[in-house]
């Protein structure tokens, strides 16, 4: 009986700790991709900027993965596109496969020892046998 109550008293607990190891693929997703995107575009921007005879010839390789990337304005918000699609697809299946590799090994661990539940005294002579 007693271990019941302290299992019950802990549950909250673990709940809050497992929802707090998650982590969110959404939130994660939009945060690489907005990374990666901006990137995209200021790498390509300062390039432009930068001007020269060619600019460019490395990220224009980009235009090899990504169909109408190219080291202009209007490839730098095609980049930018690109860009967070990939980081956010990249995002999203890195948390997806943290939180099963999560799941997984809490399942195999057993439970943590946590404290004993408190006894409770009545109070005033209220309830008391």
């Amino acid at each position: 009986m007693r271990d019941e109550g302290a299992a019950r008293a802990r549950a909250p607990e673990e709940e809050l700790l497992r929802a707090i190891r998650r982590i969110s693929g959404r939130v994660l997703g939009t945060v690489l991709g907005l990374v990666l995107g901006f990137g995209v575009f200021l790498l390509t921007a300062i390039l432009l900027l930068k001007g020269g005879e060619t600019v460019g010839p490395h990220l224009a390789l980009l235009g090899q993965l990504w169909p109408g990337y190219s080291v202009t304005w209007g490839g730098s918000l095609v980049g930018f596109v690109y860009g967070f699609l990939t980081g956010f697809f990249s995002g999203w299946l890195i948390g997806r496969i943290y939180n099963a590799l999560l799941h997984r090994r809490a399942a195999k661990q057993p439970a943590a020892p946590g404290p004993p539940p408190r006894e409770t005294e009545p109070m005033g002579g209220v309830n008391a046998p």
